[in-house]
């Protein structure tokens, strides 16, 4: 019996192209979040805040000619309450205000809050509503003013939290391939610790850039205080380098895990590599009292394939680009256990909280 050779390690045309394409995603999606951004920012945000100052600065219209002709000044009307209808699939609370004018306009606006909060807001009281460009802006009932939903003010808020997040989140990932492009030319490795750094730091900069403007009461004391996050997320990256590259620089990347103890089987993602009759994608690994096999079924009840018991285990490591084309990644939580069959080599792919259970099966890593 002939023993079957290792497949061919890859050559540097398919080192580039497994290079190119872990880059390429985030390349897409930076791009695209950028643009979205840019457009929210540049157009969107200075919209809105134009249509605020235009409401702040407007007045009473002077004669009716002015309130009908549908400009910017401000139309009170005298209306009456017809019903009122809670809004129902909102996160906030709100109702209908149904109104008919002293003219017999019928029509309805939105009111944040509940009418139980809001004495005079029941069918039959008399109360004021005052038309901005031909929108309800508030109502005067009983119990005071209130905006509707059309009230222009501090309407930038949405555009700028979507524009400031999509744009420090698409920078985080155009900065992230930026630097997995510089790791990928030093190492194998298909993480680095530098592109998961610059993500992580854009992740959490981009979050409190969509909560700064509801933090702040302008865009220019958002801006300021999403600089001053920016500093502060730089320098926890910064003081983050040092530890994380002495840690790289150790030489050896080998993942230290304790082998589980079994008592029942176990089903779980994962997929065996190599050039061995048992290799299998089916997707699916079962572990148990002395016994890992594959199967396609997440149940792990059909189509079980064992693995021989001459599969042994020789290290832990992360996913590299030098692996076969088609090792699973499981969004990034994928560990490989390289193995050996009478000398062939043999990759065991699964999600790292599910190595244990591997090692439980296989038996530990022999020590060097």
């Amino acid at each position: 019996m002939t023993m079957t050779p290792p497949p061919p390690p890859p050559t540097s045309n398919d080192l580039s192209a497994r290079r190119r394409s872990g880059v390429r995603p985030g390349l897409i999606l930076g791009s695209a979040f950028t643009l979205v951004a840019a457009w929210l920012l540049l157009v969107t945000t200075p919209g809105s805040h134009a249509e605020e100052r235009d409401f702040r600065a407007a007045v009473a219209c002077p004669t009716p000619h002015d309130a009908r002709s549908g400009s910017d000044c401000l139309r009170t009307v005298p209306a009456v309450i017809d019903r009122t209808e809670k809004v129902t699939r909102s996160k906030t609370a709100s109702y209908w205000l149904y109104i008919t004018e002293a003219d017999g306009t019928a029509t309805r606006t939105r009111v944040n809050g509940s009418p139980r909060e809001h004495p005079g807001a029941t069918a039959g009281e008399n109360f004021e509503a005052t038309y901005w460009r031909g929108q309800i802006r508030y109502v005067d009932l009983a119990s005071g003013r209130h905006h509707t939903n059309a009230d222009p003010r501090r309407s930038y808020r949405i555009p700028l939290t979507l524009g400031l997040g999509l744009g420090l989140y698409g920078a985080a990932f155009l900065a992230g391939a930026a630097a997995m492009v510089r790791a990928m030319r030093r190492s194998v490795k298909a993480h680095s610790w530098q592109a998961g750094l610059t993500i992580t730091g854009g992740t959490v900069l981009a979050a409190f850039g969509a909560l700064a403007p509801w933090l702040t009461d302008s865009i220019a004391e958002t801006l300021q205080l999403t600089g001053l996050a920016t500093v502060v997320v730089l320098a926890l990256c910064a003081l983050a380098v040092p530890f994380l590259r002495r840690r790289d620089r150790g030489g050896d990347d080998t993942i230290a895990l304790r082998p589980s103890v079994l008592t029942e089987e176990r089903c779980f993602p994962g997929l065996i590599m190599g050039e061995v009759p048992y290799a299998s994608g089916a997707g699916y690994l079962i572990a148990g009292p002395g016994l890992l096999a594959t199967t396609p079924d997440p149940t792990g009840v059909f189509h079980r394939k064992p693995v021989p018991r001459t599969l042994t285990p020789l290290r832990l490591r992360p996913p590299y680009l030098t692996d076969p084309a088609g090792r699973p990644d499981y969004d990034g939580r994928a560990v490989v256990l390289e193995c050996e069959d009478n000398g062939v080599p043999v990759l065991v792919v699964t999600r790292k909280k599910d190595a244990p259970a591997v090692l439980g099966a296989l038996g530990p890593v022999p020590a060097e």
